[in-house]
Parts: C-alpha cells; structure tokens; sequence
C-alpha cells in the first residue's frame, strides 16, 4: 500500500524529508514541527507520528553550518508542544474517558489502552516522565492519567519534567552528535537505532507480561 510505504519512508528519512521543509518554508518550520509534536502526544489517534526520531533529525539540521533552524529555540518551541500536547490528551482523558474505547476502532485501540493502564499501575506517576521515551505509550500516558483523574498539579509537575528532558535529550543529543561525520555518512542507520531503543522498553514489558502469564497457565 502506498501510505505503508510513505510512512516507512517518513521514519526512516526523516532527515531528508525535514532537510526538504527547511528550504521550503524557512523559519515556519518551527510552527510545523510543533504541530507534529504536539499531535504526536496530544491526540490519541495519531501515535504513529514520529517522535524521537524527528527531534534527533531536526537537531541535527539545526547543528549544520547555515541552519536555519536554532537548537535553543527548536528546544523551547518543540518542549512548549510537548507540554502543551499532553496537557490536552490529559484533558481529553477526562471529559472523554472510556467512552472514546467502546469500539475497537481502527486508530483508538483497546489494547493501548489496556498496556498504557498496567504500565501506569506498575510505575504511577512516574509513568508519565518514563512514557516520554516509549512511543505509542507517550501518547496514550497522559489519556489514561485523565481517566484516572490524576490531581492535575501532580500531572503537570510530571508532564513538565518528562518533556524538558525528552525534548532536550533528542534535540541536543541531535545538535551535538549529528555533525559527526559517521553519523552523517549512516544518519538512517542511526535513525533506525534510535527508533529500535525507543520500542524496547515495550517489548520488554510485552515479555516479562508474556512470560508470567505463561508460567501461570
């Protein structure tokens, strides 16, 4: 299917694509990059969107002789969107709640849900500064926290934290490693990485669940 293969090639690219918009648009990058980070921990039904790997990329660009993207200001705008983002999925999650769940739709599924919630029991508030570095659970955390009805001034200390230090990790780590010579010459390779060691976490969780509920039966 064509959008499978435009969204493989979106991930795995992302520097290409983002080096594209640059020349194109100039300083609006900024305001596209913080729709996309923002929809990316906002909205449930946009999970897929690139995270991490999008932040590293633009770090990078904005490390190149010329840029016209700045690492502060990339920082500050692309953390306010992070911030901003789970703000509104953690209000989502309030007013909306399970009913958004009642059918498995084709962008809103249970099973999401379900990991988002075992993850948010095992590791509680916490939950939402460590969901920042797993995709799909970064988008689903600050939801289930509003469903939970997570004292909102406890949430937003967290929310605060978790995305200065996603933000500044990826962006910076871009900045000051992209320009590397090696990881130019590889940079898909190294996006490839990054997106490997984001999902890790979740398939350790997947297993160590896997594996007791094995050992059960």
């Amino acid at each position: 299917m064509d959008w499978i293969s435009t969204a493989i090639d979106l991930f795995f690219h992302v520097d290409k694509h983002l080096d594209e918009l640059i020349q194109h648009f100039g300083v609006w990058t900024y305001l596209l990059l913080f729709i996309v980070i923002f929809c990316e921990t906002g909205l449930v039904v946009t999970p897929f969107l690139p995270g991490d790997s999008l932040l590293f990329a633009a770090g990078a660009l904005a490390g190149r002789s010329g840029s016209a993207l700045d690492p502060n200001l990339l920082f500050l705008v692309l953390a306010a969107a992070a911030v901003i983002g789970d703000t509104a999925n953690y209000w989502l999650g309030k007013y909306i709640g399970p009913r958004a769940f009642t059918s498995d739709s084709r962008f809103l599924k249970k099973k999401h849900l379900e990991r988002t919630h075992d993850f948010y029991e095992r590791y509680g508030g916490k939950t939402i500064v460590l969901a920042r570095f797993i995709p799909i659970i970064r988008t689903f955390a600050p939801f289930v926290a509003g469903i939970g009805t997570m004292n909102y001034g406890r949430f937003l200390a967290y929310n605060v934290i978790g995305g200065i230090a996603w933000v500044a990790l990826f962006v910076y780590g871009g900045f000051f490693f992209g320009s590397r010579k090696i990881v130019q010459d590889n940079f898909s390779l190294v996006i490839v990485v990054i997106i490997i060691l984001s999902v890790l976490p979740m398939v350790f969780e997947f297993l160590k669940a896997y594996l007791a509920k094995a050992r059960r039966s």
